[in-house]
């Protein structure tokens, strides 16, 4: 069943071509995953929105979490029957995180967005140092991130640019940095050019950053509950409980996304493409290339720190998102191989009880 170009913009598909995404022989109804909850998802076809259930080999056990529909997926519905998402297409980008808890497992947390804006409050939610895991996600995902700094009105003008100063010590040159209100409608439009006609942008923060206050600002009513944050730490309670896709008046798509109280790396992120490129370059400039940077002679690393050209915390940073990283991924290579050392003796009691009792 074809959808016109028309729907797919307003589904957030811009640049895509329908012929892309819905090959000729396609069989199914093409639509967006907008929500998911426990019982089912939502989905939208351009026209209307409506409940969906995923087909059976999502739910298996063993099934890898990253196959499953996330919101922001366009999937393929069974032909004939209830709505049964039966396919997901391709992706052109998928913003992941392990999952809280010691088993290692990545969780989709949005698929198929442009940008990805990460909301920070000018308040104790301030941590520049914590934008630099942000980016580690978001460099192996496909999409481009943009830093908000939320609620510009607690402070000064001049406050307010050493905010944005600080943070740019820590981002990539090219990433976008803004401060913002966001209550006010003027303040939020320099994120209007993320968020035209036909784009897809999911929107992230710790809890209390004020992502349900800036959803309702860009939408222009009150649909997402707001909450005030604690005094102590500037942390507020999951307002929004769920992902969910929303069409904006601006034209594009908006998922907003419960606050992130852990943002575990996955074990894939690449440290020198995301924010590390300086101490990645340092690092190739040392006298010998198993350096260690702890005591070796010719080392680049402890040059810098000792001229002040690395600043110590920026390395002490760098070390253990490293170290967190390559933990993880420790992890996920000992959870393959048990998987893959399991499989050969499940396979041969298979056999056995064939060959013994027959098969059924």
């Amino acid at each position: 069943m074809q959808i016109s170009p028309e729907q797919l913009v307003q589904l957030g598909a811009i640049g895509w071509r329908t012929e892309t995404l819905l090959p000729a022989d396609t069989v199914g109804k093409l639509v967006r995953v907008i929500a998911q909850h426990r019982n089912g998802y939502r989905v939208h076809d351009g026209v209307e929105e409506f409940g969906a259930q995923p087909a059976p080999r999502f739910l298996k056990r063993d099934a890898d979490p990253q196959i499953r529909p996330a919101v922001g997926d366009f999937v393929l519905l069974a032909p004939l029957g209830p709505a049964l998402i039966e396919t997901v297409l391709p992706r052109r980008s998928l913003l992941t995180r392990a999952a809280a808890g010691e088993r290692y497992q990545r969780q989709s947390i949005a698929a198929n967005v442009d940008s990805v804006i990460v909301l920070m409050g000018l308040d104790g939610d301030f941590n520049p140092r914590r934008i630099e895991r942000y980016l580690l996600l978001i460099e192996g995902s496909g999409a481009l991130p943009v830093i908000a700094l939320s609620k510009q009105d607690l402070l000064s003008a001049d406050n307010c640019a050493a905010a944005i100063a600080a943070m740019h010590e820590v981002v990539p040159p090219q990433t976008p940095v803004f401060a913002i209100n966001a209550k006010d409608e003027k303040s939020v439009a320099v994120l209007l050019p993320f968020l035209g006609l036909g784009a897809s942008v999911v929107l992230v923060g710790s809890s209390g950053a004020g992502k349900s206050t800036l959803t309702n600002t860009l939408i222009g009513h009150q649909r997402q509950a707001t909450g005030e944050v604690r005094e102590h730490d500037s942390r507020g309670r999951h307002t929004t409980t769920h992902r969910a896709l929303i069409q904006l008046p601006s034209g594009g798509c908006l998922i907003d996304t419960p606050g992130m109280r852990e943002l575990k790396l996955t074990g894939e992120e690449d440290l020198a493409a995301a924010s590390f490129a300086d101490i990645d370059a340092l690092a190739q400039t040392c006298r010998f290339s198993d350096c260690a940077h702890a005591a070796e002679p010719g080392c680049a690393i402890l040059a810098a720190l000792a001229s002040g050209e690395l600043d110590q915390g920026r390395w002490d940073s760098y070390i253990k998102l490293r170290d967190e990283r390559d933990a993880a991924s420790d992890s996920l290579e000992a959870q393959l191989k048990r998987k893959a050392e399991g499989r050969v003796p499940g396979k041969a009691l298979n056999k056995r009880t064939a060959e013994k009792y027959g098969r059924s």
